[in-house]
Parts: C-alpha cells; sequence; structure tokens
C-alpha cells in the first residue's frame, strides 16, 4: 500500500456537494483504500468554468491505498455527476 493524496471539487451547492463527498468516500472503501484524513480545503474559484460551475468547494484526502486500485477508482469518479474534478497524488515518502 502506498500513501496518496486525493484533491476533489464539488460543486457550491450543499446537497450534491454532501453527496459527493459521500459517494466519493464510499467508492474509496469499497476499492479498499485506508483515508486517514479528510478535511474542507475551502470554497475557491475555479481558474475556469466546469459544468458551468465558477466556484467550487475543495476537499482533501489522505489515504493508503493498493496502486493498482487508482484506475478502477477513476472510473467510478467519472460517472459521479457531483464531482466536478479531482487528481490522485502520490506520496514519496521521506529518504
Amino acid at each position: 500500500m502506498k500513501k496518496y493524496e486525493l484533491m476533489t471539487i464539488y460543486p457550491m451547492d450543499d446537497e450534491k456537494s454532501k453527496k459527493g463527498a459521500e459517494d466519493v468516500k464510499s467508492t474509496l472503501a469499497k476499492f479498499g483504500a485506508e483515508i486517514t484524513e479528510d478535511k474542507l480545503f475551502g470554497e475557491r474559484d475555479l481558474a475556469y468554468m466546469i459544468n458551468k460551475q465558477r466556484k467550487g468547494r475543495f476537499y482533501l484526502y489522505t489515504m493508503n491505498l493498493n496502486p493498482g486500485k487508482v484506475i478502477e477508482i477513476e472510473k467510478e469518479f467519472k460517472i459521479n455527476q457531483n464531482l466536478l474534478k479531482y487528481q490522485f497524488v502520490r506520496l514519496d515518502e521521506a529518504k
């Protein structure tokens, strides 16, 4: 298992962002991710419009995950209507 960060952007609507965050957590759990931290990163202006949205609600997740599962998780994220954008980043351990 490797350590990853996942940045997600949800719509500003409270219902949609809450539903989107729940869907993301359930998808991660489905593929065996161990979420060590999840926090609201803030509400910010987007650099460009995404699905007719100018602002987004950003969440940051830190987790342990099998690297082979990232592609499968991304496939699930692509069909999530309440998730505007996402980005996985693998964290390297300090040597």
